[in-house]
């Protein structure tokens, strides 16, 4: 059997941009995450693969039915697997520390790829225009320059970095600049993509840069990240096998489906096996938001969008009503994909209201890892075992959907 090739995930988040790799047949050596929260759903994930690699998927089941409490599911697993996920930011102070724990892991093994991409907030376009500064004095601008010191240290041969659309114009393109300048000092060069996640089976637009770094001198040829060929498929495809919910409702854990499953489903691998529903809880919304749901969902049906400055002048919160005039908005199930899913999420769902006007409510947390195409075995964690439901949007709105990192995880495999 081929050795598997092993990678360290930065920046790591939720994992699904490790999701993807570990999918396509890598072995992860190390997650590094700053986000407490972040870094349960990764313990929990690792031993989501650890009792599956040991034909224990069973005990893992037992976890997600509320059989066996957090601590009970990772005394399951070795300590040199759990010590994988680093709870710490990388940084001068930390890095010494980090570099310390994933040469222990590492052994005399090498590592032959990074993958992960620093918070985006800084990049972003709505970040800019939110902030007062245009986020120039934002240090997460910088974090690229962390990443390159990881590269030095472990010299893979090669890197994926993923970031948002708008790293191309921040700063008028010098960021890209310099992160291209840093990463050649390093001794890499690099490609960069454009990538909708859409064209990748995901139902939802979502357009990402993907740099694809390659040590100079190597001989490897980046291939091209083509989308995928895939039949069209309709957004009610994440809604059609769920339990109708109303605002504020829902399980987080041993939750059962309503049917079941269908073709999308199953393509994605979202229904993979799983006879378990898990985090299918909808915020609460007041009375004035439900209204103005339902407002949008009969505009929707009519074939149009909410403008929220044709709303009743009592259901008018906001003063702004020059921008953001669409910020009610339904998750159109008639469509072959949604609108993007962000990290906001966690704020509210105005943005990401439920196309059943009976249910009169924004998606779940459930409905929103279908849309980042997460299988429904992924579970999110809080900081409490008590699953925090704006702890796992944030995770979600913040992930690379492990879909597409599938598929680019298996582009890289050709050349690696």
């Amino acid at each position: 059997m081929a050795k598997k090739l092993t990678f360290i995930d930065l920046f790591a988040g939720a994992g699904g941009l490790s999701e993807g790799f570990i999918r396509a047949g890598y072995k992860p050596i190390a997650h590094v995450e700053v986000d407490t929260a972040a870094c349960y759903t990764l313990q929990t994930r690792t031993a989501y693969h650890y009792l599956k690699s040991k034909k224990k998927y069973v005990e893992y089941v037992k976890y997600l039915k509320e059989e066996i409490d957090r601590d009970t599911l990772y005394s399951l697993v070795p300590q040199q697997e759990k010590d994988g996920v680093i709870n710490l930011a990388l940084s001068d102070e930390n890095n010494p520390a980090i570099f310390k724990r994933i040469d222990k892991l590492l052994g005399k093994n090498k590592v032959d790829l990074i993958i992960g991409g620093p918070p985006c907030q800084a990049y972003s376009l709505v970040g800019r225009a939110r902030s007062v500064t245009g986020m120039h004095d934002d240090p997460r601008n910088h974090l690229y320059l962390q990443y390159a010191k990881y590269l030095k240290k472990y010299n893979p041969k090669m890197f994926v970095f993923e970031n948002v659309l708008g790293l191309r114009s921040a700063g008028g393109g010098v960021y890209l600049e310099k992160m291209k300048t840093e990463f050649d000092r390093v001794g890499y060069e690099i490609k960069d993509f454009l990538l909708n996640a859409n064209d990748f089976g995901v139902l939802q637009s979502r357009r990402r840069i993907i740099i694809i770094g390659y040590r100079k001198g190597s001989g490897i040829k980046v291939p091209e990240l083509k989308p995928a060929h895939k039949k069209q498929y309709e957004v009610k495809s994440i809604f059609s096998d769920l339990p109708e919910l109303n605002a504020g409702a829902g399980k987080n854990k041993g939750g059962a489906y309503a049917n079941d499953t269908n073709e999308y489903l199953s393509y994605a691998h979202i229904r993979n096996g799983i006879d378990v529903l898990t985090q299918h809880v909808s915020r609460p919304n007041t009375e004035q938001d439900k209204e103005i749901y339902r407002i949008a969902v009969k505009q929707l049906q009519k074939g149009d969008r909410l403008d929220y400055t044709t709303l009743p002048e009592r259901l008018k919160t906001h003063k702004n009503q020059h921008s953001f005039i669409d910020r009610f908005k339904v998750v159109n199930d008639k469509a072959a994909y949604t609108q993007t899913v962000v990290a906001h999420i966690a704020k509210d769902g105005h943005y990401y209201i439920h196309p059943d006007i009976k249910q009169n409510r924004s998606i779940s947390v459930r409905e929103a890892a279908r849309l980042q195409s997460f299988p429904d075995d992924f579970y999110f964690e809080g900081l409490k075992e008590e699953a925090n439901r704006t702890a796992a949007f944030k995770q979600i709105g913040n992930a690379v959907p492990p879909l597409m990192a599938t598929t680019i995880a298996n582009a890289l495999n050709k050349s690696l």
